[in-house]
C-alpha cells in the first residue's frame, strides 16, 4: 500500500515548495493536486494553474511522483493538456501521471458561458477526451474527427519519458466511467465520501470494474486503484491507529494508494493536526 498527499495550489510558492520537498524528505511517494480554475469554498482565494505549478515542483524536486487529480474537459483541450503533459513529463524526469475526470457542473463548467452538461453527456464527452489524449501521447502526430473534438495532426515530439506513454489516471464511480477505465486507463482514482455521494458504493464499484475488465479480456490487476479520502464520515486522520485501519480496509478491497488531504489550519473540513502527516510516514512507510 502506497500512501499519497494532495496539496491544494493555493498557499505562497515558496512555502508550496517547502512543504513538497519536506513531503519528498519523510518518504511520501505522491504529490497530487486539484485540476480547477477556482474551486469550492475557495473561490474567492489565491488558486494556481495545477500544470504550471506542478512544473515548478518537478524542478524543486527529485523523487516524489507527480499527479493532477484530476483534469477535465471543462476548460481543456486534449492537444494542448497533451503537449503540456508531455512537456512535464520531460521536466520531471518521468514522474508524472495525468489524472482525468469528466468534470464537475461548478465554476469550471461555466467559465466559457456554456450550460453545464448532465452527467451522461460529461461521460461520453470523458470518453472521446481520453481516447483522444491516448492516441495523442503515444504517437507522433495524431488525427481526429469526433462528436467533441476535432484533431488535425498535432505533433507531439519529442513524445513521453515514460513509455509507450504518461500513464492516465481516470476518476470514475459509475458504470460508463467504469467502463472507460477499463478500456483505456493504467489507474483507477475513485473517492471515499459521503454515503449519498453520486456513483456506486465502493465495493460495487470493484466488482464492477473487474467486470469491464473480464468483458474484454484486461487483467484488472493491471489497473492501479487510487482512493482518495474525500469528506467521509469518519475521520481516518484522527491517529495513526485510525489511519492504519481505514488504510487496511480497504486494501482487502484491492486499492493500491491512499491519497489525503494535507491537513489546513484555514479549511473547515481538513482540520486534523498537520503533525499526523509526519507520523504516519514515521510509523507506517
Amino acid at each position: 500500500m502506497r500512501y499519497g498527499v494532495l496539496l491544494l495550489p493555493t498557499d505562497p510558492w515558496q512555502e508550496a515548495v517547502a512543504r513538497v520537498r519536506h513531503l519528498e524528505e519523510i518518504g511520501y511517494p505522491t504529490l497530487w493536486t486539484y485540476d480547477h480554475l477556482s474551486w469550492r469554498r475557495y473561490r474567492a482565494k489565491p488558486w494556481f494553474a495545477a500544470i504550471p505549478w506542478l512544473t515548478g515542483v518537478a524542478a524543486a524536486t527529485s523523487r516524489i511522483r507527480l499527479g493532477t487529480m484530476v483534469a477535465s474537459p471543462n476548460f481543456r483541450h486534449p492537444v494542448t493538456l497533451a503537449k503540456e503533459a508531455m512537456t512535464l513529463d520531460h521536466v520531471s524526469a518521468g514522474r508524472f501521471t495525468l489524472g482525468l475526470g469528466a468534470g464537475g457542473t461548478g465554476f469550471d463548467a461555466t467559465v466559457f458561458g456554456d450550460e453545464p452538461l448532465s452527467p451522461g453527456a460529461r461521460a461520453a464527452r470523458l470518453a472521446e477526451f481520453v481516447e483522444v489524449l491516448d492516441a495523442l501521447l503515444r504517437q507522433p502526430s495524431t488525427s481526429h474527427r469526433g462528436r467533441h473534438y476535432t484533431v488535425d495532426e498535432a505533433m507531439m515530439l519529442p513524445g513521453c519519458v515514460q513509455r509507450p506513454r504518461l500513464p492516465l489516471a481516470v476518476a470514475a464511480g459509475g458504470p460508463k466511467t467504469l467502463g472507460l477505465v477499463a478500456r483505456n486507463a493504467d489507474a483507477w482514482i475513485t473517492v471515499a465520501g459521503p454515503a449519498d455521494q453520486p456513483g456506486l458504493p465502493l465495493p460495487e464499484q470493484v466488482d464492477r470494474l473487474a467486470a469491464e475488465c473480464a468483458s474484454i479480456g484486461r487483467d484488472p490487476a493491471t489497473i492501479d486503484r487510487i482512493l482518495l479520502i474525500g469528506e467521509p464520515a469518519e475521520r481516518p486522520l484522527a491517529s495513526v491507529a485510525a489511519f492504519s485501519d481505514f488504510a487496511g480496509r480497504h486494501a482487502e478491497l484491492g486499492f493500491d494508494e491512499i491519497v489525503f488531504h494535507d491537513p489546513r489550519p484555514d479549511d473547515p473540513v481538513w482540520t486534523d493536526d498537520p503533525r499526523i502527516v509526519d507520523a504516519i510516514a514515521a510509523e507506517l512507510f
